[in-house]
């Protein structure tokens, strides 16, 4: 006879919250002050003008403009914010 009742899967049934990385306003959509950019972690994309990095690595904007995504060197992208006047 077994000392434990048979319990099936119940190990399993665990799973963490997704956390919602990845690009939220697209290139030459225009943007607000404040608001976030991207989630990512690590610095994928690297703040260029009117941009700032939030502790968790995602770029948020510091001026109101038009989002641009580019590249300085051969390989670091950056995305910058163009200001409208």
């Amino acid at each position: 006879m077994a000392h434990k009742k048979g319990q099936g899967s119940s190990r399993n049934g665990r799973d963490s919250n997704p956390s919602y990385l990845g690009l939220k306003v697209a290139d030459g959509q225009s943007i607000l002050a404040g608001t976030i950019i991207l989630k990512q972690r690590g610095t994928k994309f690297h703040p260029g003008m009117n941009v700032r990095r939030a502790n968790d690595d995602s770029l948020f904007a510091t001026s109101d403009g038009i989002v641009h995504f580019g590249r300085k060197g051969r390989n670091r992208k950056i995305v910058t914010i163009i200001v409208e006047n």
